[in-house]
């Protein structure tokens, strides 16, 4: 009997190599067990074969091919949990030495097995692409981003490099039960993962680390309470913990303490609006956004803002106006005499649009046709908060309100009849007044913004005044 022993569970290379080596030695599957160190009972075993050793074999004197997409299954496969993977793919490999076209049986059981484990780390994988949503904490040149996931499989060093690709140019961190894989620009690290009985302390975390967390939605057999309690206290910055556990019941309406201002919260039309446009298709701009950013506020709001799309931000945060411009629309709102926390905020395309130049994602203007497509999404926003005013912010915008290209100079700071039976506002977006170099034109601009804003105000007041 020969034990083989692998140096990780992901050990790919140690497996093909032993795997090799047996078949080439004509060691029939029947005769090896596969272990992984530190998983044999209880202790790590001292060499690769045990307890036979396999004598010198000259591997340039004899040797056999085996079909490309074996390699390419065993790749994935093997990234399984599943402790009979190991096995199950030498196995394989032996019989492909007779049966080149093995493969093509899927009636096979060995051929079913293996494939249906690759099919779920590949699952796994777009799983993982799809729901890490990362936090950030700290502004511009300071900010770091992390998020937590919890694997099905062992897929985190393999999808790493995705992430990498994707979030160039920012700092982050991916914790998970596994293994942890930080980025910081240059190049890709991992480091041992965090348990769910023990949260890292600080003298654990890269800089990276000690920001935001966010965990992923768990099944129904995960339980939230698990990541409460007293983990938050080994964190250096525990106060970051809480509010984000407490984001996490929320979320995933777990058994964690509920918001006291909504314990019982009931789905509302926009709830079911914002689940249906996270699956939107409609256009392609979901293919490379992180999320679909929808809008976010009062069900019962008399202002309605409309911007252009989410920009870097917002794609990462999942909510609109929270980056820099979403900054300069908070003063401006304040000082019209606005009531922000009375708002419902949105854009006229839910995805970000970008072009991807080094490690920087630039933000690209939507087409008509990607406003015609999201325009359902502002329609039925509409239709469920039905406000007394939508603003314009900026031309796309203005076309997405108006249904056509509306000019900003000719409609802007002037109250517009709407078919559904409110009244617009045109006015520019505040991205624009960011873009402007000089001072002095910018703080005319933010201004003139104010003043479009206080009309605003002005409406927001007398429907109160009404109610």
């Amino acid at each position: 009997m020969y034990l083989i022993t692998l140096d990780g569970e992901t050990d790919f290379d140690g497996w093909r190599a032993a795997a090799r080596s047996l078949a080439l030695h004509r060691v029939v599957p029947a005769e090896v067990n596969w272990s992984v160190k530190g998983h044999v009972n209880g202790h790590a075993p001292s060499g690769l074969f045990e307890p036979s050793v396999l004598p010198p074999f000259d591997m340039a004197d004899s040797t056999f091919n085996v079909p490309a997409n074996f390699i390419s299954l065993a790749r994935a496969a093997i990234l399984n949990r599943d402790s009979e993977r190991f096995a199950l793919l030498y196995r394989l490999l032996w019989r492909l030495k007779t049966d080149h076209d093995l493969l093509a049986t899927m009636t096979d059981s060995d051929v079913a097995a293996a494939t249906a484990m690759a099919n779920a780390v590949h699952r796994d994988i777009r799983r993982m692409r799809e729901v890490v949503r990362f936090r950030e904490i700290g502004r511009e040149r300071k900010a770091h981003y992390a998020a937590w996931f919890v694997p099905e499989h062992h897929i985190v060093e393999f999808a790493a490099p995705f992430f990498a690709r994707r979030y160039a140019d920012m700092p982050w961190s991916i914790l998970t039960p596994d293994v942890c894989a930080h980025w910081d620009g240059h190049a890709i690290t991992f480091t041992p993962g965090i348990s769910r009985t023990e949260m890292p302390t600080a003298n654990r975390l890269e800089e990276t680390w000690r920001h935001h967390f966010q965990p992923y939605r768990p099944t129904q057999a995960e339980t939230p309470k698990e990541t409460s309690g007293k983990h938050g206290r080994n964190l250096a910055e525990a106060s970051i913990l809480e509010p984000l556990l407490a984001d996490a019941a929320r979320w995933t309406g777990g058994t964690m303490r509920p918001r006291p201002e909504t314990p019982m919260k009931r789905k509302t039309d926009l709830d079911t609006l914002r689940e249906d446009a996270a699956h939107c298709r409609a256009c392609p701009l979901w293919k490379d956004a992180t999320q679909t950013v929808f809008g976010e506020g009062p069900a019962n709001a008399t202002i309605m803002l409309v911007g252009e799309q989410p920009g870097d931000k917002e794609d990462l945060a999942g909510k609109p106006f929270v980056g820099p411009a979403g900054l300069m629309l908070d003063r401006a709102l304040e000082e019209a005499g606005v009531d922000r926390r009375k708002v419902y905020v949105t854009n006229a395309v839910k995805h970000f649009k970008f072009l991807v130049r080094g490690k920087i994602r630039l933000h690209q203007k939507p087409s008509t046709p990607e406003i015609r497509a999201c325009r359902q999404w502002y329609e039925r926003e509409l239709a469920a908060i039905q406000p007394a005013l939508v603003v314009a912010l900026g031309a796309t915008a203005a076309q997405s309100v108006f249904g056509k290209i509306t000019p900003i100079g000719r409609t802007r700071g002037r109250l517009i009849d709407l078919s559904e039976g409110c009244k617009a506002l045109v006015t520019v977006h505040p991205s624009y007044l960011l873009r402007l170099p000089d001072p002095e034109s910018k703080e005319l601009e933010y201004r003139r913004f104010v003043d479009d804003l206080k009309i605003a105000a002005g409406l927001q007041k007398n429907s109160a005044r009404a109610a």
